[in-house]
């Protein structure tokens, strides 16, 4: 029997890139950083927004996603692309405790202390690298081919994540016990966010000859 390709698929997966693109179109974005996983969702609005532009006039502006050249897809604990749906990720928001203990869990290789270890498949290189300057992942890479041991090289990990990560975790912190501040950061981003929505809506519904329920009567 022929399997059935379309089993297990719902809707979200036809109505999540869409939103996407509402969410980029909606606001006029010209520049969208995004990392190179993500870059088909951009190539999929440029799609939607071309199409619409060539029936209905030109309505959206067309995006160009931004990849950063050292950005790259961070690896999680378990040497894959870091995500929730692997259920592999380091918050960044722990306590430095709960984040000695995530870092510990990160999986390596076999090799002892004295072996030249493997860098470019290395969740610790990678992750540490996406957080250090040039210098100090030069000098984790000489200690990799010097054969530093691997709870060596996860401490450095930690003290490094750990040093970056504080200010933003104490900011977290201080906005936690202000829910009232954060209720209000949220408010007046979507008054600015309907300040820019709102008249490009009105140009869409009119191109599509949607009007009001009032303009009906």
């Amino acid at each position: 029997k022929n399997k059935d390709l379309d089993k297990g698929i719902s809707m979200g997966l036809f109505n999540y890139p869409v939103l996407m693109a509402a969410d980029i179109l909606m606001f006029n974005a010209d520049i969208v950083p995004v990392g190179q996983d993500q870059k088909q969702h951009v190539e999929m609005t440029r799609d939607i927004a071309l199409r619409f532009n060539h029936h209905y006039g030109e309505i959206f502006r067309i995006p160009e996603a931004l990849i950063p050249k050292q950005a790259g897809i961070l690896q999680g604990l378990d040497g894959r692309k870091m995500s929730k749906s692997y259920q592999n990720i380091i918050p960044i928001f722990l306590s430095s405790e709960e984040l000695r203990k995530h870092v510990m869990k990160i999986k390596t290789d076999s090799k002892e202390p004295g072996e030249k270890k493997d860098s470019e498949n290395s969740s610790i290189f990678n992750i540490f690298k996406a957080f250090a300057s040039e210098n100090e992942t030069s000098s984790l890479l000489k200690l990799y081919e010097e054969g530093i041991s691997w709870g060596d090289a996860k401490e450095m990990l930690f003290n490094l994540l750990d040093e970056k990560l504080t200010p933003y975790r104490e900011n977290y912190v201080d906005l936690i016990e202000d829910m009232n501040e954060v209720e209000k950061v949220l408010s007046n981003g979507a008054e600015k966010a309907l300040d820019t929505s709102s008249p490009l809506m009105h140009k869409i519904r009119k191109s599509l000859g949607i009007k009001k329920f009032s303009d009906l009567k």
